[in-house]
């Protein structure tokens, strides 16, 4: 996906990752029973924040890192048919490696 979203400041645009549409006992869940994922791929970083001093902080995290953010955290937004998320980078609450 041609990403035509740039973040500003210290936000990040995040892909939730699909969470499985079958339990481990092999039970199939609608859509109405999963839960809202906390788990995406990063697709845009912006810039970083601005410091009291002017100066702008780097980002802890880059496009491509698989991130681990809060449960309403962020506004949702649609783009074509891809659902996304913008969070501020304090949103994000882990990296996976």
């Amino acid at each position: 996906m041609a990403v035509k979203i740039q973040p500003l400041g210290d936000r990040v645009l995040v892909k939730p990752l699909e969470k499985e549409d079958m339990t481990k006992g092999g039970i199939y869940l609608p859509d109405t029973a999963k839960e809202k994922p906390q788990e995406g791929k990063v697709l845009a970083v912006g810039p970083g924040k601005m410091s009291d001093e002017g100066k702008r902080l780097p980002m802890d995290v880059a496009v491509g890192d698989i991130v681990i953010y809060a449960k309403y955290g962020g506004i949702e937004h649609k783009e074509g048919d891809e659902e996304l998320i913008i969070l501020r980078e304090a949103d994000i609450l882990a990296k996976k490696k």
